[in-house]
C-alpha cells in the first residue's frame, strides 16, 4: 500500500463529483468528445486489465476444496463471472427504475424524493467499492495504483455526467456531496477491514460489470448524439497504454 497516494487518488475521485459540474463543455448534444473517450478509457481498463486479473483468480478459486453438490461446483466454477453478470444487471435494473419513475432526461428538473436517494444511495455503495478497492487492488504497485486511479477518475465524469442528466439542481445541491463522501468513507473502510482474496476478486468482477453497464448506457441512447470516433480512440489508446506497463 501507498498510503500518501492512495489518499491522494480518493480526495481526486472525490473532486470529480463536487467540481465536474462546472465543466460546461461536458453537458452538450452531440455528447462530449471528451465524455466519449473517458467511457472508452474506463471499457479499456475493465476488459485489458480487471478481466485477465480476475480469471487468475477464478482459476485459482476452482482449484479449491471439492464442492458438496453438482450446484455447488457450477457456482464455485462460475463465480466471477456470475459477480460481473450480477453487477451488469444490477445497474441496469436501476437505470429502468429510475427512467420509469419519470426521472430521466425530459423537461423536469428533480426527481421524485425516493427516487432520488434510491439512486444516489446505489451509486454511494457503487462509489464506495470503487474506494474501498483502492487500496486493495488485484495487482500492487504504483503502476497498477495510477493506473486505477486514471480508469476511475475519468469513469466517475462520465457517472457524474449521467446523474446531473437526471437529477439537474437536486444533484447539484446534494447528490454528488453525497458520492464525493462516499468514495472518502470506501477508502476509510479499506484502511481498517481486509478481505479474502476471493472476495476481492467477486468484489472486482462485480465492479466491472457495473462499470460496462454505466458507461455503455450513457454511450447509447440516441438523443445523446455519442462520438464513437472517441471513445473507440478512448479503448485504443488505453488499451495501448495498459499492454505496455
Amino acid at each position: 500500500m501507498h498510503p500518501t497516494l492512495d489518499v491522494l487518488c480518493a480526495v481526486g475521485f472525490a473532486a470529480v463529483h463536487v467540481f465536474a459540474g462546472r465543466l460546461d463543455f461536458l453537458q452538450v448534444v452531440p455528447r462530449s468528445r471528451w465524455l466519449s473517450a473517458a467511457g472508452g478509457v474506463s471499457v479499456a481498463y475493465v476488459f485489458v486489465h480487471i478481466f485477465p486479473e480476475i480469471t487468475h483468480h477464478h482459476v485459482q478459486l476452482t482449484r479449491g476444496p471439492e464442492a458438496t453438490s453438482a450446484l455447488l461446483a457450477t457456482l464455485t466454477e462460475h463465480a466471477v463471472f456470475l459477480a460481473a453478470l450480477a453487477g451488469f444487471v444490477a445497474f441496469y435494473g436501476l437505470e429502468q427504475f429510475v427512467r420509469q419513475s419519470g426521472s430521466g432526461r425530459d423537461d423536469s428538473s428533480t426527481a421524485p424524493t425516493g427516487v432520488f436517494w434510491v439512486h444516489v444511495g446505489s451509486f454511494a455503495a457503487y462509489n464506495a467499492l470503487v474506494g474501498y478497492l483502492l487500496l486493495h487492488r488485484e495487482t500492487a504497485g504504483v503502476a497498477s495504483l495510477l493506473l486505477y486511479a486514471v480508469a476511475m477518475g475519468v469513469h466517475f465524469v462520465v457517472t457524474d455526467s449521467g446523474m446531473r442528466d437526471h437529477h439537474r439542481e437536486t444533484y447539484d445541491r446534494i447528490g454528488r456531496w453525497v458520492l464525493a463522501a462516499a468514495v472518502l468513507a470506501g477508502v476509510g473502510a479499506g484502511f481498517l477491514v481486509g478481505v479474502p482474496e476471493t472476495v476481492l476478486s467477486l468484489l472486482f468482477a462485480f465492479l466491472a460489470g457495473g462499470i460496462v453497464l454505466n458507461v455503455i448506457k450513457e454511450e447509447l441512447p440516441e438523443e445523446r448524439e455519442s462520438r464513437f470516433g472517441t471513445f473507440a480512440a478512448g479503448v485504443v489508446g488505453y488499451a495501448t497504454v495498459l499492454l505496455l506497463v
